[in-house]
C-alpha cells in the first residue's frame, strides 16, 4: 500500500514536468493561444538593440564639400604705429589743438609751447647774418681796390692777399649765420608740435600751463593708427612649411574671429613670418594685417585667429559627433534598408568640433547616425527622429523625406520638421 502510494506521486510529478514542458515549447514556437513567438526567425535577434528593442537616434546625410584646411591660434592686436607725442624743447605748454579722442592726421597741431624765446633766438641770427653780410660787401669793395693798386703798384702784394683772406672769412662767417638761422628756425618750428602719423589720439597726459622739458619721461599724448592694424599670433613650428607655402601660394588669409570662434570679425592677410622659431616654445610669431575699416579690432585686443592654409575640393563630409572610435580605428553607423544600422569603418582626414572629411569608407548621400551609440550594435533596428545634414548640427527640413528616415510601423509621427536633406 505504501509502495503505491509513491508511485502515484512520482507518476504526478512526471506529469507535471512534461506539462511544462510543453507549455514552454509552445511559447517559445508562437502556438500557444494568445501569445505570439519570442523570435521569428534568425534575423529577429539582429532587428533590435541590446535592450531588446528599436533604437530611437538622429541621422545626417553624408555630402561632397569644399573644406578649408585652417590652424586656430590666439592672437594680440598691435597698432600699425604708435607715438608718444613729446615736447623737443623747454617751455610753458600754451595750449592743446586737439580733443581725446580724436581722429587727427599727419602734420596736424596738437599743442604749441611758448614760442618767445626761442622766435627772440631766431631774430638775433637773422640780424647777426644781416649784419655780416654788410662786412663782406664792404670788404669785397677794398679788394677790387687793392687789385687795382697792385697792378699800378701803388699797394703791395700783401695788403691785397690780406683783404682777399678777410673777404674769404667774411664769407665763411655768412654761411654759418645762415646755418644759425636754419637751427633757430627749426628751434622755433618745434614749439609748435604737430602730429607725425595718421591715428587716433588718446588721453591727455599734460595739462595747459605746465612747463615741459625735452628731458620729461611722460609725453603730452599716445597716437595710435587703428586703420590698418596688426594681430600678431604663434603656430607650432611643425606648421611652418604649410604656412610658407601658403603665403607663396597668396592663399593665406587669416579671420579673426569673435569670442564663439565661429563668427568672423574681420577678414586680414598674412603679413610677416618671424625670421626665427623660439626655443622655448617651440612656435613661430605669424602677423597678419587687417583693413580694419569698421575699427571691429583694438589694440590690446586679444582675439581668436583662423589661418587658412589651404582648401580640399570636392570631399566627403559628416558630422564628427557620426564617427567613432574603437580598437580597430574610426567607425561609423550607416542606416541601410529597413532601418538597421550596419557598423563600417572609415578614414578620416582632417577633423574639427562639427565636421569629419572622410577619406575613404562612405559615399556621398549616405545616411549615417549621430546618436544613441551607447545602445546601437551592428544590425540594430532604428528610429530616426532628428535628421541633419552633414555640416548642420540643427535639423534641415527637405523638399521630401528620406524613406529611411520614416518612423517604424506603429511608431508616433514625427514633428515637421525632421526631415533629411535630399
Amino acid at each position: 500500500m505504501a509502495m503505491s502510494r509513491v508511485s502515484r506521486k512520482a507518476l504526478l510529478a512526471i506529469g507535471a514536468l512534461a506539462l511544462a514542458g510543453a507549455l514552454a515549447w509552445a511559447y517559445q514556437s508562437g502556438k500557444l493561444p494568445g501569445f505570439a513567438a519570442k523570435d521569428q526567425g534568425p534575423g529577429a535577434a539582429r532587428s533590435r538593440g541590446p535592450g531588446g528593442g528599436v533604437v530611437t537616434a538622429t541621422a545626417a546625410k553624408t555630402r561632397l564639400d569644399d573644406v578649408p584646411v585652417t590652424i586656430d591660434a590666439v592672437g594680440t592686436v598691435q597698432a600699425l604705429n604708435t607715438v608718444t607725442i613729446r615736447t623737443q624743447v623747454d617751455g610753458r605748454l600754451l595750449r592743446l589743438a586737439f580733443t581725446e579722442g580724436q581722429d587727427v592726421r599727419k602734420g596736424d597741431i596738437l599743442a604749441e609751447i611758448d614760442p618767445a624765446l626761442y622766435q627772440a633766438q631766431y631774430d638775433q641770427a637773422v640780424a647777426k647774418k644781416a649784419q655780416d653780410e654788410a662786412n663782406l660787401a664792404n670788404a669785397r669793395v677794398d679788394m677790387a681796390r687793392y687789385e687795382k693798386l697792385v697792378v699800378g703798384n701803388f699797394a703791395s702784394k700783401q695788403q691785397h692777399a690780406t683783404q682777399k683772406a678777410t673777404v674769404a672769412q667774411l664769407e665763411a662767417l655768412v654761411r654759418a649765420d645762415k646755418a644759425a638761422i636754419d637751427n633757430t628756425k627749426t628751434t622755433l618750428d618745434y614749439a609748435t608740435i604737430r602730429s607725425p602719423i595718421d591715428g587716433r589720439a588718446g588721453i591727455r597726459l599734460v595739462d595747459v600751463g605746465n612747463i615741459l622739458h625735452a628731458s620729461d619721461a611722460t609725453g603730452i599724448v599716445v597716437i595710435t593708427q587703428l586703420k590698418p592694424i596688426y594681430v600678431v599670433f604663434t603656430v607650432p613650428q611643425q606648421t611652418l612649411p604649410a604656412v610658407q607655402k601658403a603665403q607663396a601660394d597668396g592663399a593665406a588669409k587669416v579671420s579673426a574671429l569673435a569670442p564663439d570662434n565661429a563668427t568672423p570679425i574681420e577678414i586680414g592677410e598674412l603679413s610677416v613670418i618671424d625670421n626665427q622659431i623660439d626655443q622655448m616654445t617651440g612656435t613661430v610669431r605669424i602677423k597678419a594685417i587687417f583693413v580694419n575699416q569698421s575699427l571691429a579690432l583694438w589694440p590690446g585686443q586679444f582675439v581668436n585667429v583662423r589661418l587658412t592654409l589651404d582648401t580640399l575640393k570636392k570631399v566627403v563630409v559628416a558630422p564628427s559627433h557620426a564617427v567613432q572610435r574603437g580598437p580597430s580605428g574610426a567607425f561609423v553607423y550607416v542606416l541601410g534598408p529597413d532601418d538597421i544600422a550596419t557598423i563600417r569603418e572609415v578614414t578620416t582626414g582632417r577633423q574639427d568640433e562639427k565636421i569629419a572629411v572622410i577619406t575613404s569608407g562612405l559615399q556621398p548621400g549616405e545616411v549615417v547616425l549621430t546618436s544613441g551609440f551607447s545602445r546601437l550594435s551592428d544590425g540594430a533596428k532604428v528610429q530616426i527622429v532628428h535628421a541633419t545634414s552633414a555640416a548642420d548640427g540643427d535639423s534641415a527640413e527637405g523638399s521630401g523625406e528620406d524613406e529611411r528616415a520614416k518612423p517604424a510601423r506603429g511608431a508616433p509621427p514625427r514633428a515637421q520638421g525632421n526631415r533629411m536633406k535630399k
